[in-house]
């Protein structure tokens, strides 16, 4: 507040001394100068006249107007300089008035006639440019009541000479309010003293856009009063310079877009007004003053036709790209970046239940591709993979059934093509937007109809055979522990479960097993939080998965290709393979172990080398690697398998891998890691897979009857042993007579 009254106190200073430098100079010829009483006995004569380039024009000085101005204490040769004593009452040719004598810091303050800065460059006159504004001899104060640039009278002031300007401003949302009073609303004078409208019409100067930016601003965003009255928030206006147009303008751009260029000057209207520029019927319009080219594209599309025709659902260019924060495609932030296209700019319309219905939109468009591999790779934070504008186009998007559409059947296999080379016809037979439903994809929904139903079934049925089994082996246990059944005793001897052979091969599969398991249900569940724990380490964490996932593929192929030769190369693999196989008596024991679980058997049945248990476990396995492998490797080389079996086999290998999947997963889950962790009879670990043995007690309780052979076999062997040991002790014997 101090440094605004000395810089006010300055500059009134400044004038004083200006006017005392001006009467000393001016003293001796004011000697011999008239009074105002003197040149008022001519002057005052409203019929004194003189000719001016052919034009009489009036020399009547109003002495009452001339004494109620700012001039009225100053003499006339204060202004009208240039008398002398030999010239009375005065030269012929009067010299032109030059107000900058006194007022040298009006080109400062008058920027926006910049004849003013260019004649006092040149030393020029500026008395015509002055009196026409300010007058001449009725000159009142800018500040006073009566003065023309006083309030509302301003605006009919500059109108003299600017008269469209005025009108547009009486009509704008400015030029409104301040004929309701609203004593902030910006005004010929407050916005023009800035430089905004640049020198010799150079309009797209960058300097000139960034002042005109500023100054809106300047109310828009750091005036109080005119942020409570102004809807949009004041981050929203902020968000403008650090959007496209504001970084490229700020960085020199004179092309740039800014407040002025979408909002107009004179004319600016609310959003609501059907003649404002940014009134959604006419955003096309007002975007295409740059992007002519973008907009005819967008004119021909379905969502300009329909625009055009006065929906005002049909999005336009603000729909899409935003308004202030409009963002460059390849900002991550972007609504339209590729990565955040489908789900925030299309998906808000095309997942609307209200729309769909209004305009007979399918309802389900984002979902099916949300769900796609397309969606899902999106969500997992693919850059690369195809999103709704990589295949509809991006301004000009049209229905199928335009001949011109890129999704059209013609042109169809064109825009797979894209990226898929080699894209045929076979790729259009089947739904782009796969929705698994009885109607629309009936051949896929019985494929997942039957796998839901399996995995029921399955599952859920071996989770009642092991809850069942944990509580018969539970109870068993307490039983022991409070001493109401006898704990039978085992010897220490070890025996081999599995070998070093057969132990390389199950490290194989479980680690491509969990891999694949691992990497594959990230592709499907993106949002899951673990997924998003994972994909938080690295942005490139998607390409990753990828790659592992193949991996691990190639070493389950490699895995089974060794377990292949295993079993038909080696004794022991042989001998493996023939035990697996499924007898009839397993289904007997899987009836008994029911019947001892249910508590209607005392007797626990009595199990060989592998029950029915481990057999099914076997046969699933390779009954699921089979599969699979083979639709692993139909997803794999997706533009060669959906040439030959089309679009829907694709489709249809895609949702068997993921059931198969999830089977064998809750299968290894429930079955597998319960009869080798969490089984009471085992816990906390069965260890063959690391050691390869396992005790006697464990092959008494498991594998009887294989203990039961192991040990017939070895007092088989040790009987053979005696009887060797006994027929060479006989023929030493009887060597030993005959010598």
């Amino acid at each position: 507040m101090h440094l605004m009254m000395l810089n006010e106190l300055l500059q009134n200073s400044s004038k004083i001394f200006g006017f005392l430098i001006i009467l000393i100079v001016l003293s001796p010829l004011v000697a011999f100068a008239q009074s105002v009483d003197d040149c008022l006995t001519c002057h005052e004569d409203t019929s004194l006249t003189t000719e001016r380039n052919g034009k009489k024009v009036s020399l009547y000085v109003d002495r009452a107007a001339q004494k109620k101005s700012p001039h009225a204490k100053l003499i006339c040769t204060a202004c009208h300089t240039g008398f002398d004593a030999q010239n009375v009452p005065h030269k012929e040719k009067i010299e032109p008035v030059n107000c900058l004598t006194c007022h040298n810091d009006a080109p400062a303050k008058h920027s926006f006639h910049a004849s003013m800065l260019t004649a006092k460059m040149n030393n020029a006159s500026l008395t015509v440019s002055c009196k026409q504004c300010h007058g001449t001899h009725n000159i009142v104060a800018p500040k006073s009541a009566g003065s023309k640039f006083y309030g509302a009278s301003l605006t009919e002031s500059c109108g003299k000479c600017h008269p469209q300007e005025k009108e547009r401003y009486l009509t704008s949302t400015h030029g409104k309010a301040a004929a309701a009073g609203i004593t902030s609303v910006p005004n010929c004078i407050s916005c023009h003293q800035n430089r905004i409208t640049g020198l010799n019409g150079s309009k797209d100067s960058s300097g000139v856009k960034i002042v005109q930016e500023k100054m809106c601003l300047a109310c828009h965003l750091d005036n109080p009063d005119v942020r409570a009255r102004v809807a949009p928030s004041a981050k929203f206006i902020a968000a403008y310079e650090h959007s496209v147009h504001g970084s490229a303008l700020l960085k020199g751009n004179g092309a740039a877009a800014n407040c002025v260029d979408c909002h107009g000057s004179h004319a600016i209207q609310r959003e609501r007004e059907t003649t404002s520029t940014v009134n959604r019927a006419n955003i096309p319009a007002t975007c295409a003053k740059c992007h002519g080219s973008i907009e005819k594209e967008y004119a021909e599309s379905i969502h300009g036709k329909s625009a055009l025709n006065g929906n005002r659902e049909a999005p336009v260019c603000t729909n899409c790209h935003g308004e202030h924060n409009i963002l460059a495609p390849s900002n991550p932030d972007s609504p339209t970046a590729a990565r955040n296209l489908s789900q925030q700019v299309c998906s808000p319309c095309h997942n609307s239940v209200t729309l769909n219905e209004k305009y007979g939109i399918a309802g389900n468009r984002f979902q099916t591709f949300d769900a796609s591999y397309h969606g899902l790779a999106i969500r997992s934070g693919s850059m690369q993979v195809a999103n709704c504008a990589s295949c509809h186009g991006v301004h000009n998007i049209k229905p199928s059934s335009d001949s011109t559409s890129s999704v059209s059947k013609v042109k169809l296999a064109i825009t797979c093509g894209k990226c898929h080379p080699g894209a045929n016809n076979r790729f259009t037979i089947g739904s782009v937007h796969v929705a698994t439903e009885k109607k629309k994809d009936p051949l896929l929904y019985w494929v997942s109809y039957i796998y839901v139903l399996l995995i029921s079934t399955i599952i859920g049925g071996m989770l009642l055979h092991n809850f069942l089994d944990f509580y018969r082996k539970s109870k068993r246990k307490l039983m022991i522990r409070r001493g109401w059944e006898t704990e039978e005793h085992f010897g220490h001897t070890l025996y081999v479960r599995m070998t070093f052979s057969e132990r390389i091969q199950h490290a194989l599969l479980l680690i491509s097993f969990f891999t694949l398991v691992v990497t594959g249900f990230m592709l499907r569940y993106p949002d899951a939080f673990w997924v998003v724990a994972i994909r938080n380490l690295n942005s490139g964490i998607f390409d990753l998965r990828g790659l592992l996932h193949r991996s691990a593929a190639v070493l389950l192929i490699t895995a089974s290709m060794y377990h292949l030769y295993y079993i038909f190369f080696t004794e022991r693999g042989n001998q493996l393979i023939k035990d697996l196989l499924p007898r009839w008596n397993d289904v007997t024991d899987a009836l008994a172990v029911l019947k001892y679980n249910f508590g209607f058997s005392k007797t626990k049945p009595q199990f060989g080398r592998f029950s029915y248990i481990e057999k099914s476990e076997y046969w699933a396995l390779v009954w699921g690697n089979v599969v699979m492998v083979a639709t692993g490797f139909i997803l794999w080389f997706d533009n060669t398998f959906m040439g030959l079996l089309t679009k829907l086999g694709w489709d249809v290998s895609r949702t068997v891998h993921f059931y198969e999947a999830w089977l064998a997963f809750l299968a290894i889950l429930v079955w597998h890691i319960y009869f080798v962790i969490f089984n009471p009879d085992i816990y906390p670990m069965n260890l063959a897979w690391l050691q390869g043995t396992i005790t006697e007690a464990e092959m008494a309780d498991e594998h009887p009857l294989e203990l039961e052979a192991l040990q017939r076999k070895k007092l088989e062997e040790k009987d053979a042993m005696i009887v060797v040991d006994s027929e060479k002790n006989s023929n030493e014997s009887s060597t030993n007579e005959k010598s």
